[in-house]
Order: structure tokens, then C-alpha cells, then sequence
């Protein structure tokens, strides 16, 4: 593994433990050379999850895509990072178990807003007006009445 500061080539392992529910190893390590120290994470590989967009087109699934877009309505919020990794965990395991290599990208949308709505509302909310592309103030009180009653 090359360490991210110095480029150096040869690391050494200092921990490793199960993450993800147990689908990924983290690894702390240190490079043999300016002593850095970070943390790897390894999963296994798994079949390519193509995400079918509004407009048809489709495109690989980017784990790194769906974290940013919760972490941007998480934003300033009291999430924590293993909340959100956690929601993207849990979001891969139920698109892992559902067997489909093709999946609407309305449906991960869902996902994502079904876990937000009992971690934070506000943030909720927030990815709610991106993912459903409110347009005006009526649609933000329509989700907020839906928060409400549910």
C-alpha cells in the first residue's frame, strides 16, 4: 500500500478489524519510511450495480456519489461520518440482496430518505428538495407535512 504523504511504497499493518456490518476490513497503518500513519479500508469486490437516471441513461453505481450527496444535506447537521456510513452500508446491502444489476436511481433516492427521515429531519428535508427537485415553497411544506404525519 503507498503511503498517502510520502509515497513510499512499504507499510505496515498496526490493527485490523471487521467494518460495515462485517463487509469490509478496516486496517490502520504506518509507512516504514516518514512514520505516517492511515486507515485502508478493504471490501470484496462485487458485480458493477448500473443506476438507471430520470432522463434513461445509466451509469455505474459511485458509492462516493451517494456519500456526498447525504453528506451535503447533512451538512451542519448533528450527523455523524459513521451515521452516513452506515446509511450507504445499509443501502448497498439491500441493493447487494436484491440480486438486480439494474437499478432506477429513484430507488436509491427512496432509500437514502427513508433512513435520513429518522436520523435527522432537517436533513431530510434538504436531500428531499434536491432527489424530488422542489421548485417552490409549497412542495418544501408538502414534505414537511409528510414528515409530520408519518
Amino acid at each position: 500500500m503507498k503511503c498517502p504523504f510520502c509515497g513510499y511504497e512499504e507499510t505496515k499493518v498496526l490493527d485490523s478489524r471487521p467494518a460495515s456490518n462485517g463487509t469490509s476490513i478496516r486496517r490502520r497503518r504506518e509507512c516504514l519510511q516518514c512514520q505516517a500513519r492511515f486507515t485502508t479500508y478493504e471490501r470484496y469486490e462485487q458485480t458493477r450495480i448500473r443506476i438507471i437516471k430520470k432522463d434513461g441513461r445509466r451509469e455505474l453505481y459511485d458509492r462516493k456519489k451517494l456519500m456526498n450527496g447525504i453528506l451535503k444535506a447533512c451538512e451542519k447537521r448533528p450527523v455523524s461520518t459513521d451515521q452516513i456510513e452506515e446509511i450507504v452500508d445499509n443501502i448497498e446491502e439491500e441493493l447487494r440482496r436484491s440480486g438486480n444489476s439494474e437499478i432506477y436511481s429513484s430507488e436509491i433516492g427512496d432509500k437514502v430518505m427513508e433512513q435520513l427521515k429518522s436520523i435527522d429531519q432537517v436533513a431530510y428535508v434538504r436531500f428531499a428538495s434536491v432527489y424530488k427537485e422542489f421548485r417552490d415553497l409549497d412542495s418544501f411544506l408538502q414534505a414537511i407535512r409528510e414528515l409530520k404525519n408519518s
